[in-house]
Formats: structure tokens, C-alpha cells, sequence
């Protein structure tokens, strides 16, 4: 009964999404106010369908309803509650609904909003949210169902089918496969949820895009309505990738965070085009340009959105992320044929009324910059996906499948990066219209002095490594950048209120609070950098076999087995666990457990390293083999990580900044004098 509830809550919210796109078609047709409210209400009415229909497949989850496909896919009785929770997103059914069902949330709130001043636009916001709802929804209801069900026939075959076939009986086996074990994290409970939020928030600037272009609208209001929703959609993306980095560390094994896969790479792209939109928006909002730039960019990064869940789960690219080949690939790609394709024609229709007067002037301006901003991050982006391409492209060119490895994107990437970082510390130092080499060069010319001491460090601490010469310049260079900035503002208003500065430099973070939060912003991706390049040029690495009491070095750090073990709990796994002393220049600093944890239900093995962390080194440890009958000896594979913890405090900091950059300011008014 569960599943055909769950099942009846899709089916009614895909009707009234085709009722709302009717109604909002009925609208513009009749010019009656009626059918857009109609709509707007049928559209607020997917909401506590969905959540009806999400908490259906719950419940089935954790109360072990294996005659469901899906639940005996990704749930067993040994995992715990918050497993089966999280299960809900663990296979392709699943998922799909879930995506649809934060979109409904988005909607929902979009709708609930004042629309006074976009009547005109609200009709084909509704619509564009409905085409895309619906097709989602329209997935779950055709292609990936979540509530179907095990059937036995009459001739003793087994089926998978919604509703009773004639004479059938409903099969239930005793337990399911359960979660992939790569699956079983606590990281699991909020990376997936981050990327859905991060991608579904996308589709209301996107909605808002379409809008302005079929009304012909020239106004700005409706980019600065969603301008907070791009930043919204930038932050959950962000927390997204950064927490998927986290994972990667913590479970993959193989001492790194990234590894350039196809579908990290299909979260970073759709990242890196709203990176370049939020940054250019600024310069329409300040200057009135980059009008056509930013629709396109809208439109490139929502589309991006939609190609990165396709590539996930169609089954094209081979990734330790993506789910199973499935039936929808040749949906989806029609329906990126139709959205992009149906965008573009809309944009060079409009594309008179995009126009601007205004112009830029100098070379060295902020806007100026700010082009320069935008094709590096737009440079990276078409890298990157010729990268995740390459596979595609190569097999219809050649008939066979080739791949481009990490090193093809650092090599390829990184000039690209490094150029950004320098203009990333440049231009919020430059002025909006006008600006001269000479007027820059006095701006900034005492961080850049003193960023040189970062260089000098960076030479004879990486034995003149002239990449981390290079990197580590930059990075300092930002931090400076920044830091004078600010610190230049607080003494100005100090000698102009007489104040001190401890109140001037609060004073002055307060009254201009995105400005410095866009800073912080800056400052983080600079500590990410810097863990980053830590990670790249400094990770030293050992492998060794050693018996209980044997040691093995690497760099300044030891470590000790202390014991090994094996053991099984009751939750289907076994787990072989080593206890490692780590001493730091001979002085003990810590225990750790790196262990294989075997799930016997999958046959599968999982490596969770044992890591002590510091503020500049990781020792991170990997059990690769243990031989007990023969000699209780075990290898390990040892890596030194050196700042890479800096990576994951640059990234709290990222998201912190940034969420006080997209704060909304409340414009106070003023009392007027009588």
C-alpha cells in the first residue's frame, strides 16, 4: 500500500506540472490573471506532494520493504538508520526524485515571494520551473520508478512491475544488497544533498533568464532578483565539492582529495561558469555592461547543470561516482538538445535588445579586469570539458575509447590558475571607469613588495622549485593585497572621526560588508592554494612491510606497529585494524588505526586510512596487505601530506565568506526633516 501511495503522489504532481505549463501557455494566450495564479498554485502544490512521495520511500527504507526494487538495491538490515536515510540518494531511482523534490523546495519559496514588480515575468518563470520539474518528475515516472516491485508469475518467472501483473504473487526476499560500501561515510549524509541543492538552485536564475528574454524585458531588476540565488546555488555547489574532496581523502585511500574524474570534473564545470557569472554581475550592476555575456552565462551554466547530470548517469563516462547504465541517457540528451538549443535561439532573437552604452575606457580598470577575469575562468572551463569529452569525441573520431589523465589538467590548468590568482589579488585593487599602469602600480605596489618575502621562503624551502616559488608569491601576494586594502580604509576613517582603530577597522568591515566578504573570499581560495600546492609539489611517500614493535620513517615522522587484528561485527563487516605510534622527531604525538573493512553482503573491501593531522603535515597511513599465518607481517603505503589541512580550513572559510558576501543589505531609510 506504501508503494502504490508514493507511486500516486509522482503521478498527481506530474499532472499538475502539465496542468501548470498549460495554464501559464492559457495565460499569455487570453491575458486572463487567473491561469498564471493557477499555475503559481499548482507549482506551490509540488512541494508536500514530493515530501509526501519522499517520505513513502523512507519509510519503506528503514522499515526493510525489499519487495521494492530500490530498497533491496541500496538498503540490508545491518545498516543503521542514518544509512538507510541516506540511501535515499544512494542509487539512480532514489536520487532522481530526490532532485526533483529540492527543486520543488526552491519553487516553493521563489513562489512564495512578492511578484508586484515582475508581473510580467511570472508567468514564464512558472513555466520554465514546470518543463523542468516535469521532466524529472516525468523520469521518475517512466524510467527510474523508485516503488516498483518484485512479482513472481505463474510460470515461476520473476518480474519488476508497479502494479500486480494477473495471477502474480509479490515476492519479498529476506534482505537486500545494501548501500555501496564506498557509500557508507558519514560524508555521504550531506555531499550528495549539497551538489542537488547546489544544481537545482540553479534552474530560478535560469528561470528568471528565460523569462526577461521572451518578454523582451531590458531592465536589470530581474538579474538583481536572482543574483541572490546564484550566489545561493554557488554556496551549496561549493560545500558540495568541497565535502566530495573530503570524502575522497577519508575513504578512497590513495592519499589524495582530487583526482580529476569525469564526474568530479562535471560538478566543477557548472562551479567554475558561476564563479564567472557572480563575478559579472558586479560589473553590470556597477556599469551597466556585460549584458549579453551574462545571459549567455546563465544559460551556459544551467545547461552545464543539466550535461553533468546527464554524464552521471547515463552510463557514457566510466566513474567510481556514477551510477549504473540506465535507459534515461537518450532523454536527457534530448531534452539538453531542446533547452539549449530552444535558449540560444532566444538569445540571438533578443540579442539587439542586450545591448549596452556603456563602454570601458582603460586598459587597467576594474572592468577591463574583470574580462580578463572572466575568459581565464571560461578558459579553464573549456579545458576542462574538452577533458571529460575526450572519451566521447575520441570513440566517434577513432572507434576507440581514450581517456586524459590528472596530469594533462595540471598541466593544462595550471598556467590558466595561476594567471587567475594574480588577477584575483589585482583587481579589486583597481578602479571602476578609469585607471592608468602608473595609478594601479601606486596602489599596489607595497603588498607586492612585501608578497616577494612568500617568494624567498618558498625558494629555499622547496630547494628553488620554482612552481612553488611561483604558487607561494601569489598566494602571499593575495593575502596582501587584501590585508592592505582593508587596513588602509580603517586608518583612513580613524583620521577622519578621530576614532581608534580597533572601532575604525570594525566599522569599516560592517559599512562595507560584501565588499571585504569578497575579500575573505579571495583569501580563502588563497589558503586553498596553499594546501593545494603543498599537496602537489611536497607529498612524500613510502611503502613498507613491518611485523609488530618494526618501524618504518619518512621524513621527520616514525611510525610503530603496535598491533593488528581481525575481527567481524554485527553489522556485515569484517574489519582487519592496525595500531600505528606515529612519532614526530622522536616525540610520540599519536595513535592511529588505518583498517580494511570487508563487507561480506557486496564482497567488497573498503581501505579507511589512519591519519594524524597537524597544522602543517597529515600522516596518513594505508593497510595494503596482511600476511598472519605466515609472518603477522603488514605493508602500508605511508604518505606525508604536507598543508593540506589548509585546503579544508580555506574552504570552511569559502563558504563562511561567502554566505556574507550574498547576504542581502537592507537599505535603511532615512527620516525625512520637517
Amino acid at each position: 500500500m506504501i508503494a502504490e501511495l508514493g507511486y500516486g503522489t509522482i503521478f498527481i504532481t506530474f499532472c499538475l506540472a502539465i496542468y501548470g505549463i498549460l495554464s501559464t501557455i492559457i495565460c499569455r494566450l487570453r491575458h486572463q490573471q487567473k491561469w498564471v495564479n493557477s499555475a503559481r498554485a499548482a507549482l506551490q502544490l509540488m512541494f508536500p506532494l514530493l515530501t509526501l512521495s519522499i517520505f513513502f520511500l523512507l519509510v519503506l527504507l528503514v522499515e526493510d520493504h525489499y519487495e521494492v526494487s530500490y530498497v533491496y538495491q541500496v538498503s540490508n538490515e545491518s545498516m543503521p538508520v542514518y544509512l538507510k536515510l541516506t540511501a535515499l540518494w544512494g542509487g539512480q531511482s532514489g536520487s532522481l526524485l530526490f532532485w526533483s523534490w529540492v527543486l520543488s523546495i526552491f519553487a516553493f519559496a521563489v513562489m512564495a515571494r512578492s511578484w508586484d514588480e515582475e508581473k510580467e515575468l511570472l508567468p514564464w518563470v512558472i513555466f520554465t520551473i514546470l518543463v523542468v520539474l516535469s521532466f524529472f518528475i516525468g523520469l521518475s515516472l517512466f524510467y527510474e520508478n523508485p516503488f516498483i516491485r518484485f512479482w513472481q508469475l505463474t510460470n515461476g518467472a520473476q518480474v519488476t512491475a508497479m502494479f500486480k501483473p494477473a495471477g502474480a504473487v509479490l515476492l519479498s526476499p529476506s534482505d537486500g544488497n545494501g548501500l555501496n560500501p564506498l557509500l557508507r561515510h558519514p560524508g555521504m549524509i550531506l555531499h550528495p544533498p549539497m551538489l542537488y541543492m547546489g544544481f537545482t538552485a540553479f534552474v530560478i536564475p535560469y528561470a528568471f533568464a528565460i523569462a526577461a528574454l521572451i518578454t523582451g524585458k531590458r531592465e536589470d531588476h530581474w538579474l538583481r532578483r536572482s543574483r541572490s540565488w546564484t550566489i545561493l546555488a554557488w554556496l551549496f555547489l561549493s560545500a558540495g565539492l568541497l565535502l566530495g574532496s573530503r570524502w575522497a581523502y577519508d575513504v578512497l585511500g590513495w592519499g589524495g582529495y582530487w583526482g580529476w574524474d569525469p564526474v568530479e570534473n562535471a560538478a566543477f564545470m557548472p562551479w567554475l561558469l558561476s564563479t564567472t557569472l557572480i563575478h559579472s554581475l558586479m560589473v553590470q550592476e556597477k556599469r551597466g555592461l556585460f549584458k549579453r555575456w551574462n545571459m549567455i552565462l546563465i544559460l551556459l551554466t544551467f545547461s552545464m547543470v543539466i550535461y553533468g547530470t546527464f554524464l552521471t548517469r547515463s552510463g557514457v563516462l566510466t566513474s567510481v561516482h556514477a551510477f549504473a547504465e540506465s535507459s534515461i541517457g537518450p532523454a536527457f540528451f534530448i531534452f539538453i538538445g531542446i533547452m539549449f538549443i530552444g535558449t540560444m535561439t532566444l538569445v540571438m532573437l533578443r540579442w539587439g535588445r542586450l545591448s549596452t552604452g556603456s563602454h570601458i575606457y582603460s586598459f587597467f580598470s576594474r572592468e577591463s579586469l574583470f574580462i580578463l577575469n572572466n575568459l581565464l575562468f571560461f578558459g579553464i572551463f573549456f579545458v576542462i570539458f574538452l577533458g571529460v569529452n575526450f572519451p566521447i569525441f575520441s570513440e566517434l573520431i577513432t572507434g576507440q575509447k581514450m581517456t586524459v589523465g590528472p596530469r594533462w589538467y595540471e598541466q593544462t590548468t595550471g598556467p590558466l590558475f595561476a594567471a587567475l590568482l594574480f588577477l584575483m589579488a589585482v583587481a579589486p585593487l583597481s578602479a571602476w571607469g578609469y585607471s592608468t599602469a602608473k595609478t594601479m602600480l601606486k596602489t599596489i605596489w607595497i603588498p607586492l613588495v612585501l608578497s616577494f618575502t612568500g617568494a624567498v621562503i618558498a625558494y629555499f624551502w622547496s630547494e628553488a622549485n620554482w612552481t612553488a616559488v611561483i604558487g607561494y608569491w601569489l598566494v602571499v601576494f593575495t593575502l596582501f593585497t587584501a590585508a592592505f586594502d582593508l587596513v588602509s580604509a580603517a586608518l583612513s576613517r580613524k583620521k577622519q572621526k578621530e576614532d581608534t582603530l580597533f572601532h575604525s577597522f570594525l566599522r569599516t568591515l560592517l559599512l562595507h560588508r560584501r565588499k571585504y566578504a569578497a575579500y575573505f573570499v579571495h583569501i580563502s581560495i588563497a589558503l586553498i592554494t596553499m594546501g593545494i600546492l603543498g599537496m602537489e609539489i611536497f607529498q612524500s611517500e613510502t611503502q613498507a612491510t613491518m611485523a609488530i614493535g618494526e618501524q618504518a620513517t619518512l621524513g621527520k615522522f616514525t611510525v610503530t606497529l603496535a598491533s593488528i587484528d581481525e575481527f567481524d561485527i554485527n553489522d556485515g563487516r569484517n574489519i582487519t585494524r592496525a595500531v600505528l605510534d606515529v612519532q614526530d622527531n622522536g616525540r610520540f604525538v599519536s595513535e592511529i588505526y588505518p583498517r580494511r573493512d570487508y563487507y561480506y553482503k557486496a564482497q567488497q573491501a573498503v581501505t579507511i586510512p589512519g591519519v594524524y593531522s597537524s597544522v602543517f603535515n597529515d600522516v596518513y597511513v594505508v593497510l595494503v596487505d596482511w600476511e598472519p599465518i605466515n609472518s603477522n607481517q603488514a605493508t602500508f603505503k605511508i604518505y606525508r601530506n604536507v598543508m593540506i589541512n589548509w585546503l579544508w580550513i580555506g574552504g570552511i572559510g569559502l563558504i563562511i565568506s561567502g554566505i556574507l558576501a550574498g547576504k542581502p543589505i537592507r537599505q535603511r531609510t532615512r527620516p525625512i526633516a520637517v
